[in-house]
C-alpha cells in the first residue's frame, strides 16, 4: 500500500508497521494538534466478513476498556474504497518487543513492566474480555505508562470455549489456547503473562509447548534471577490452568510486592545486624520492626522471636547472625494478602533470597487462611534439587508432611516445606527450613519451635480459585 497523504481527516506521516491482516500509520491530527495511529484493514480482508467483524469488534473492546492501561480508541471510519480504519492514541515509546531486540531486561524493570502488563489485562478481565494473543509487540510504551494494545484476537469470556480456530501467537498462549476447542478462561491470558514476563527476563522467546512440559523457569535460561521470581513465572507458566495464579490481579499484586519491597529503616535498626534484603525463597517477610528476642536456650543452640513474642523457634548458633522479625504477607504463596506473624533467621539474610547461597536458616509465618480448606498454598518449588521421599511428623500435636530437597546445584543445600494446623487455633504455620552442611535438622528445628496460645492472626479474605500445593521436584 503507497503512502497516502490523508486518512479522513488526518495527515499521513509515516507507516509504523503492517501485518497479516492490518496497517498501522502514524497520522497528524492537526485540528487537535496531536499525533494518531491509524489502523488500516488489508484490502484482502476488506470484504471477509468475519474479518471485518472482527476488526470492528476490536475497536468497541478497546473503547469499552477506556482505561490508561489500554490504548484508547478515537474515532472509526471507512476509506472510500471501503476498508474499515481505527483510530488511536499515539504511543511514542515503541513496542516492548523493539526494546528486547537489545537483549533482556534487568529484573527490576521486568517487574515493574510486567506489573502494568497484568493490571491492563486485569482491567480486561474486568469487563469480560479476554486478550488472547498477549506478547511482547502487543505492549507499547508511552512516557513512564505501559499500554497494551491490539484486541484483535480478544474473545467475551462467556463465549471463550469452543473455539473453531486455534488463535494465538506460539511461545505466549497457553497450551490449552493451542487445542482445538479447549474451553479457555482468563487463566489462559496469566499463562501470557508468565511468558512475556520470561522472554523479559531471558532475552529469549518461550518455547513453544504442548501441555506436557514443566513450567518455564528464567533461571535455566540466565543466572541471578531472584527465586521468587523464578517461582511466579513457573506458577504462571504451568501447564494445568487449575495451578496458575488465579487471576491477572493477582499477578499483578505479586509483581507489585516483588519490585518494591519493603526494607527497614536505619532508624529503627537495634545494635544486631537487621536484614537488607527480601527473605525467604519466596519472599516471604515485610518489613523488620521492633526488637526481637535473641536468647541462648543451651550451648549451640539460639531461639529467636517475633516482634510479638508469640512465635519463637530455636536454631543453631551458627544460622543466627540475622534476624526479620516484623511479619509477613501470606500472598506470596498465594493465600489472601494481609499482614501476619512471621521471622526468618538467617547466618546472612542478604544472600538468602538466593537459593543457591550456601546459607541456613529458617522461616516460620502463621496465616488463618492455612487453617481452611477454601485457600490451599503454593509453596515453593526447588529447581536443581532431588526430591526425597515425604515423611509423617507430628508439630505441635498436629499431623503435617515433610516435603524435602536435597543436593541443590551439586551441593550440600537442602529445603524442607512444612505446613501444619495447631488444634484449636483458628490459623495454620508455614515452616521452611534451609540446611548446608549434609544434616537433616528438620526434627530438632520443628521440635524447638513454639507458637503461643495468645498468638493474634488477623483473618483475610479467602480468594475465588484456591491455588493447589505444589511440591513436586523441578
Amino acid at each position: 500500500m503507497p503512502n497516502p497523504e490523508k486518512i479522513g481527516r488526518y495527515r499521513i506521516l509515516q507507516r509504523v508497521g503492517s501485518g497479516a491482516f492490518a496497517t498501522v500509520w502514524l497520522g497528524a491530527d492537526d485540528t487537535l494538534d496531536a499525533l494518531v495511529a491509524i489502523k488500516v484493514l488489508a484490502d484482502n480482508w476488506a470484504h471477509h466478513p468475519d474479518i471485518r467483524a472482527r476488526f470492528l469488534q476490536e475497536a468497541r473492546m478497546m473503547r469499552r476498556a477506556d482505561s490508561p492501561r489500554i490504548v484508547r480508541m478515537l474515532d472509526i471510519d471507512e476509506l472510500p474504497d471501503g476498508r474499515p480504519y481505527l483510530v488511536m492514541a499515539y504511543a511514542a515509546g515503541g513496542t516492548l518487543a523493539d526494546r528486547l531486540g537489545t537483549g533482556p531486561l534487568s529484573v527490576e524493570q521486568a517487574l515493574a513492566v510486567g506489573a502494568q502488563i497484568a493490571e491492563a489485562v486485569a482491567e480486561l478481565h474486568h469487563i469480560g474480555v479476554l486478550h488472547r494473543d498477549l506478547k511482547p509487540s502487543n505492549v507499547l510504551f508511552d512516557e513512564d505508562r505501559v499500554l497494551v494494545t491490539d484486541l484483535g484476537l480478544a474473545k467475551a469470556l462467556a463465549h471463550a470455549s469452543g473455539f473453531t480456530v486455534v488463535a494465538g501467537t506460539p511461545g505466549y498462549m497457553s497450551p490449552e489456547q493451542a487445542r482445538l476447542g479447549s474451553a479457555l478462561d482468563v487463566r489462559s491470558d496469566v499463562y501470557a503473562i508468565g511468558a512475556v514476563l520470561y522472554h523479559m527476563l531471558t532475552g529469549q522467546v518461550p518455547p513453544a509447548r504442548d501441555g506436557k512440559e514443566q513450567p518455564l523457569r528464567p533461571s535455566r535460561v540466565r543466572a541471578g534471577i531472584p527465586s521468587a521470581v523464578d517461582a511466579l513465572v513457573s506458577r504462571a507458566t504451568q501447564t494445568d490452568p487449575a495451578r496458575r495464579w488465579p487471576s491477572a490481579a493477582s499477578v499483578a499484586e505479586a509483581l507489585h510486592r516483588l519490585a518494591k519491597p519493603e526494607y527497614p529503616s536505619p532508624r529503627r535498626r537495634s545494635r544486631r545486624t537487621r536484614v537488607v534484603a527480601v527473605a525467604a525463597a519466596a519472599a516471604l517477610v515485610g518489613a523488620a520492626t521492633g526488637g526481637a528476642l535473641l536468647v541462648r536456650a543451651h550451648t549451640g543452640t539460639v531461639r529467636v522471636s517475633d516482634e510479638s513474642g508469640g512465635l519463637s523457634v530455636a536454631v543453631p548458633a551458627a544460622w543466627a547472625g540475622q534476624l526479620r522479625d516484623g511479619g509477613w504477607d501470606p500472598a506470596t504463596i498465594g493465600l489472601p494478602t494481609g499482614h501476619a506473624p512471621g521471622l526468618v533467621v538467617s547466618s546472612d539474610l542478604s544472600a538468602w533470597a538466593d537459593p543457591h547461597r550456601t546459607v541456613p536458616g529458617v522461616f516460620v509465618g502463621v496465616s488463618r487462611a492455612l487453617a481452611s480448606d477454601a485457600a490451599a498454598p503454593a509453596l515453593p518449588e526447588h529447581a536443581g534439587c532431588s526430591r526425597v521421599a515425604d515423611r509423617a511428623v507430628t508439630v505441635d500435636g498436629a499431623a503435617a508432611q515433610v516435603h524435602r530437597w536435597v543436593h541443590c546445584d551439586g551441593t550440600a543445600n537442602a529445603f524442607d516445606e512444612i505446613v501444619f494446623v495447631p488444634a484449636q487455633r483458628g490459623f495454620g504455620v508455614y515452616v521452611q527450613i534451609r540446611e548446608t552442611d549434609d544434616q537433616d535438622h528438620t526434627n530438632a528445628i520443628l521440635a524447638g519451635l513454639r507458637v503461643g496460645t495468645s498468638l493474634t492472626v488477623q483473618a483475610a479474605g479467602v480468594p475465588r480459585r484456591p491455588a493447589p500445593v505444589t511440591t513436586s521436584p523441578r
